[in-house]
């Protein structure tokens, strides 16, 4: 895989994926990059409210190409 990417299955219930593709798409998204948008940005405000401390991982909204 290119990009240092990882694939990882994901099960979510029907109404959910739903939700999530017309939010991505308002948002000009795809339902994989919304994922992966709302996931850093759920992680960017966990380590705000730990006091900044970091484990070393790329920071939320970082590119690394």
């Amino acid at each position: 895989m290119s990009g240092g990417k990882k694939q990882i299955p994901l099960r979510i219930s029907e109404k959910l994926y739903e939700q999530l593709s017309a939010w991505a798409q308002d948002e000009f998204r795809s339902l994989n990059g919304q994922i992966e948008f709302l996931l850093s940005a759920a992680l960017k405000k966990r380590q705000g409210k730990a006091g900044g401390q970091s484990n070393g991982d790329e920071t939320p909204g970082s590119s690394s190409t």
